[in-house]
């Protein structure tokens, strides 16, 4: 009896646990596919910089997305990234101008976006600059002879249930960070989306430039389901803002004949 005791007990203790760890069915689209659907955001500090950072006026601490903690750049390029660090107030046109962000750095600024899926496009809409992004997911190539832009020309698949987008001619002008970590037009990157529970996503982007990389790396964060009730992507009018403070109340001048 003492021995079938022991056996159940030992049982028990080990079932609880994995039951309570059982991973939650993952919500799914109409056609099958994990359910991206809602209002996302990411909660760290990788806007500010990708790689660990002590805390500065402006700029919260936070530990790095990088894999393997620094970014590989290539000898002559450190040099740069130091250059746009000094003089980020000025150079990062994210921040002093309101330009699109580019991708990856749109995924994790510190603010929500929305996603909306369907079967052959993915749509994310960004409270910061209104910035838009389509992912084509239906089989299509990138186009030739497609210029360059500010986010940048997406394409998707599906790979079991993670989502996988390469992302390609990227505007050289766009930064990783407010760090001034950058990228050249020879930008190459992929993302992989993968749905943890209902209320998580696992990101991951791995960028490619040879002219300013020694080889490809990636970072990882995870992006967080926002439940608030009635959430919704506000406006964030980041340019009027800029030239309220640059301008104030300023008004024409009226000359008189």
């Amino acid at each position: 009896m003492k021995a079938f005791l022991a056996s159940w007990a030992m049982f028990v203790f080990v079932a609880i646990p994995l039951a309570a760890q059982a991973p939650a069915r993952l919500p799914r689209t109409a056609d099958g596919k994990p359910d991206l659907n809602g209002i996302w955001q990411a909660l760290n500090t990788a806007a500010w910089d990708l790689e660990d950072h002590s805390g500065a006026l402006h700029t919260p601490p936070g530990q790095g997305v990088v894999e393997g903690g620094e970014i590989p750049y290539r000898p002559e390029a450190i040099k740069k990234k130091a250059e746009n660090f000094a003089g980020r107030e000025k150079y990062d046109l994210a921040e002093t101008a309101c330009y699109m962000p580019g991708v990856p750095r749109a995924m994790y600024m510190p603010y929500p976006f929305g996603i909306i899926q369907t079967p052959k496009l993915i749509e994310m809409n960004f409270t910061f600059a209104h910035a838009r992004r389509n992912i084509i997911a239906d089989g299509t190539p990138h186009p030739d002879g497609f210029p360059d832009f500010w986010m940048g020309d997406s394409r998707g698949r599906w790979e079991g249930d993670t989502l996988v987008v390469d992302v390609k001619n990227l505007d050289e002008r766009t930064w990783l960070d407010h760090a001034g970590n950058y990228h050249s037009d020879a930008l190459h990157v992929v993302e992989r989306y993968t749905i943890i529970d209902p209320t998580h996503i696992q990101y991951e982007a791995t960028l490619e430039d040879p002219k300013v990389f020694t080889r490809p790396w990636k970072i990882n964060m995870i992006l967080y389901k926002i439940l608030d009730k009635n959430a919704k992507i506000l406006e964030y009018e980041c340019v009027y803002y800029l030239q309220d403070e640059k301008y104030g109340n300023a008004k024409p001048v009226v000359v008189s004949k």
